[in-house]
């Protein structure tokens, strides 16, 4: 009863049953399951789990002797803090893009420099760069609005622009730096930084071509309309969508809202990379004073904060209303945006529950003693922790863990990039219910729970398993060692 497996079964017994079968709302059913799993959970499995994580011993203690409500309340607010002020200024950001035309500015300018058949590859590989300097969350937040945009402006193909940037978007955090599981990931194996930029963007490149095919195969299969909702009624776009273009607002200022957050974080990102051998402007006052602000605004809240600002700018510019006017504009955006804190909180905090559990390290006692090759093993483990508790970089940081020593042993037959690039393959398997960024995509589309299992889902075991496949050629036809 107290095996970390037959909580991980209850656990998603009680949350996909609860939201398919009893329609529950999604937050009531994350909630129970949380409630379910930490009940379960012995106290010395909780105090293992601090243990494992490296708290002090008296720390582990006092988490373990913590009641149920206070656990789960504590894992709800680690995840608001995450992605809190992200998701209410994203809400922000999109709601203004669309209502201002900026969001029909881009779209058209994108148009016409692909062609209306290119425009899902256009968004494919915009995610996967954008996802590169930038949180997957914070790139599902600035393109979603575009896509629903688009797909009007295209009057087809909205689940295959979701998937889209779904796909190059997830495939970027898990296998290229400076995202923070591959980060951690070439620290514990001692993988060269750059071998690891270009490699996980050639891995990238064929994992998110499987899943642009796989796309359009599904988008044919089970063609999803765009929908209604609060944040972006469809009467407005359309009535956006027929503007003349002497309405719009001009492209540059149609970018501002995307373009402040993603440079001051890519910005940061590169003084982050720069520092770690050593503060290339010395002394320099008026350098320092510049790192300063970048690094203050590069920071992802501040950065998204400045992002909306500069959005509700552009509508000011654009729609001459009154502050009351004005008031209520944010508040219909921020309402929407409250709703998917909710959930992703409360998928956070079941996801919280099931690491307490400690299932990540039942998994790595399962898979140890396997005799089978390194590259498939590394692709297994990270797919198994996935799986059981929903963070991508919790898996990516298991199964480094697990597979360092391995990794830096003289007799490998292949460079230790290839178990990297496994694990970050492996972290993609299987997105559902316990992963805040499933919610974040699911709510954001408007998709309900069981298309998102049937597209969303699928499409991640798709790429990741076509990753495998690359680097398992790859291993072989050019070891590098």
């Amino acid at each position: 009863m107290t095996d970390p497996l037959f909580i991980l079964s209850v656990g998603v017994l009680i949350v996909v049953g609860g939201i398919i079968g009893l329609k529950l709302h999604p937050f009531l059913a994350l909630i129970l399951g949380a409630l379910v799993v930490a009940f379960m959970t012995p106290a010395l499995a909780v105090e293992q789990y601090a243990l494992d994580k490296g708290t002090a011993p008296a720390a582990a203690l006092a988490l373990s002797q913590k009641g149920i409500g206070e656990r789960i309340a504590t894992e709800f607010g680690n995840t608001c803090a995450k992605i809190g002020i992200l998701i209410a200024m994203a809400a922000i950001i999109g709601k203004c893009l669309l209502e201002s035309g900026a969001a029909e500015r881009i779209i058209r300018s994108i148009l016409r420099l692909t062609g209306i058949g290119k425009a899902p590859i256009a968004f494919l590989t915009s995610s996967f760069f954008l996802g590169i300097p930038v949180f997957f969350d914070t790139v599902i937040f600035l393109m979603m609005p575009l896509v629903k945009a688009m797909a009007l402006r295209l009057g087809k193909n909205y689940l295959l622009l979701v998937m889209c940037i779904m796909a190059g978007a997830a495939m970027a955090n898990s296998l290229v730096p400076p995202a923070p599981g591959p980060l951690f990931l070439i620290g514990e194996m001692h993988i060269p930084i750059g071998m690891m930029m270009i490699a996980g963007v050639i891995v990238g490149l064929f994992t998110i071509t499987a899943g642009y095919f796989f796309s359009v195969w599904v988008n044919g299969k089970m063609p999803i309309e765009i929908r209604d909702s609060l944040d972006a009624p469809l009467k407005d776009i359309r009535l956006i969508a027929a503007r003349e273009d002497r309405e719009l607002p001009p492209l540059g200022l149609s970018l501002l809202p995307v373009l402040i957050p993603l440079g001051f974080i890519c910005a940061d990102t590169a003084i982050g990379a720069l520092s770690k051998g050593g503060a290339p402007w010395g002394d320099s006052a008026l350098a320092t004073a510049v790192v300063a602000f970048i690094e203050f605004f590069g920071d992802k809240n501040i950065a998204l904060i400045s992002g909306g600002f500069a959005a509700l700018l552009v509508l000011a510019s654009q729609r001459k209303t009154s502050k009351a006017e004005f008031s209520t504009f944010v508040q219909a955006a921020l309402l929407s945006g409250g709703g998917i804190i909710l959930i992703t909180a409360a998928g956070g905090a079941f996801g919280g529950m099931l690491q307490q559990t400690g299932i990540s390290t039942r998994i790595a006692g399962l898979t140890a003693g396997y005799q089978m090759a390194l590259i498939p093993l590394a692709f297994l483990i990270a797919a198994v922790v996935r799986t059981a508790q929903g963070s991508a970089t919790v898996a990516l940081i298991t199964a480094s863990g697990i597979l360092s020593g391995m990794a830096t042993q003289g007799n490998l037959e292949f460079h230790p990039v290839y178990l990297g690039l496994a694990i970050g393959c492996g972290s993609k398997i299987v997105p559902w219910m316990n992963d805040s960024g499933f919610w974040i995509v699911c709510k954001l589309s408007n998709l309900t729970e069981k298309e998102a299992l049937k597209t969303i889902s699928p499409l991640l075991v798709v790429m990741g398993i076509t990753g495998l496949a690359v680097i398992l050629v790859g291993a072989k036809l050019f070891p590098l060692v």
